[in-house]
């Protein structure tokens, strides 16, 4: 695996609600973006840090997204769907997978922070466009297909003193 190069432009995209879940099922615990940020960048050009959040209407959640925009992401979000029964849907896939596309003609590293095996093609095809495509995720939850694709993975469990909050 190529060394990390302080002159790699990089984007990081972050699915906020895979780390927020599995941070919460794996260790009962919150996680710091900001050092996720730090961690992935790891001292090479950020040209572009966009978190995707869904808005719950749940207490703190401005907070939150504000905190996420001080640190230096820009913040996307969209509302939680309900459904007729009660079934609830939030999820980035589509858009993360946009934004990547969109940007990675100006990007020499993606860094997708998920662990969402759907994105394991959009991996592949950012590496034949010339892409290096790195993940972050907790490696108990992280899919094995997307881990096996990326040219560099960050487990967030060997991490888990520096990227969780009590």
């Amino acid at each position: 695996m190529p060394q990390l190069n302080h002159s790699q432009r990089v984007g990081i995209f972050v699915d906020v609600q895979n780390m927020y879940y599995s941070a919460k099922n794996l260790y009962k615990q919150k996680t710091n973006f900001g050092e996720i940020l730090k961690i992935g960048v790891a001292e090479r050009q950020l040209i572009r840090a966009i978190a995707y959040v869904i808005k719950a209407d749940v207490e703190q959640e401005a907070n939150f997204f504000e905190a996420l925009s001080k640190i230096g992401y820009e913040v996307r979000s969209k509302d939680l769907q309900v459904f007729f029964g009660g079934a609830k849907k939030g999820d980035w896939d589509v858009g993360i997978a946009m934004d990547i596309m969109r940007t990675a003609s100006k990007l020499d590293v993606i860094i997708l922070v998920s662990g969402d095996g759907d994105f394991k093609d959009l991996l592949e095809h950012v590496k034949a466009l010339g892409c290096r495509a790195e993940v972050m995720a907790f490696g108990r939850t992280a899919s094995s297909h997307l881990v096996e694709e990326a040219d560099r993975f960050v487990n967030l469990d060997e991490l888990k003193g520096r990227i969780l909050i009590k």
